[in-house]
């Protein structure tokens, strides 16, 4: 099994894929600013370490198989943190990614993320952000799986998604959990394309989009 490296394990998606990484019988390194977040997490292969992403923290990716960055910096902080979270400290995990030659970088980014300009609302600096920190990863050279869901809802996941963009804005919603479970799949995943994808409630196993 792999050990990744579980940037953002303390938020909603990035604790579900922890715990289904950890099922999974992966090693998982958690860098957190807040690590009593993660006190209810008690398994052998998860370590817990206190990092403040604003800092230095490439030397979380020593021995690292794959990287999973699924931080944010939340819909209450304003745009600096947006800007300083979300683009710089994904920014700095591709580069640290690429300096330890790391096998592979899952990118949890955001519907829109691919056309900011397209968006006429609030979260575009937010959009604008996730989007450079995708461009970012793409130019870098590491292997990389960027997943970009829709509006996120805390219901029960249903493993089973879409790809494609629905005609209705209304459809464009997915499951927290099934977004964890796409990360799993995408750590999992043999295929060494790169790849970036949508992730909508659909008819589609999972697993599937990742073959």
């Amino acid at each position: 099994m792999a050990k990744v490296l579980v940037i953002g394990a303390s938020g909603q998606i990035g604790k579900q894929a922890t715990g289904k990484l950890l099922e999974a019988g992966h090693h998982v390194v958690a860098p957190v600013r807040s690590p009593e977040k993660l006190n209810d997490v008690e398994n052998e292969n998860l370590v817990v370490k206190e990092q403040d992403l604003e800092k230095d923290f490439s030397e979380h990716f020593e021995g690292a198989d794959c990287v999973v960055f699924v931080a944010g910096s939340g819909g209450n902080s304003g745009d600096d943190k947006t800007l300083l979270i979300d683009l710089w400290a994904a920014r700095n995990a591709a580069n640290y990614a690429k300096a330890a030659n790391t096998l592979k970088f899952v990118m949890v980014s955001s519907i829109g993320a691919g056309d900011p300009d397209a968006v006429s609302s609030s979260i575009k600096p937010y959009l604008v952000a996730k989007h450079m920190a995708d461009e970012h990863l793409m130019n870098s050279g590491v292997p990389y799986v960027i997943l970009r869901p829709g509006t996120l809802l805390n219901e029960p996941g249903t493993h089973l998604v879409s790809t494609d963009m629905p005609d209705n804005q209304d459809d464009a919603v997915i499951p927290r959990e099934d977004v964890a479970t796409a990360i799993v799949e995408a750590v999992n995943r043999s295929n060494t394309d790169n790849i970036t994808t949508y992730l909508f409630k659909g008819d589609t196993p999972i697993s599937k989009i990742f073959e």
